[in-house]
């Protein structure tokens, strides 16, 4: 399993601010290690993030991502103490869903 991802979520009127580090090896499946073999895909296919339950965004992504990728977006709503969860799901069928509360 991956380390937790490092979340930060701010209310600022009427929107709240989003910001995500995920820590993922992202391997595009192209590079050859030393002895020549290519290394095995392993990368991020999809990732979502709800506001108390409610999805507030989700994205689809592939080899083209870089390693421990950072993300940042920016949904309406949203206040101090509420709950902002982030779930990754990868190639290979793992899956991380780690939680923050808006400040």
């Amino acid at each position: 399993m991956s380390d937790p991802m490092r979340i930060r979520a701010q209310a600022q009127g009427d929107k709240t601010t989003v910001r995500v580090l995920v820590s993922h090896e992202m391997e595009s499946g192209q590079r050859k290690d030393a002895a020549g073999k290519t290394v095995p895909a392993w990368f991020i296919q999809s990732v979502s993030a709800t506001w108390n339950g409610k999805p507030v965004m989700s994205a689809q992504w592939g080899t083209a991502v870089s390693k421990n990728p950072f993300m940042q977006f920016v949904f309406k709503g949203g206040k101090a103490g509420d709950k902002i969860a982030v779930t990754w799901v990868d190639n290979r069928g793992d899956k991380r869903t780690d939680e923050a509360v808006v400040t």
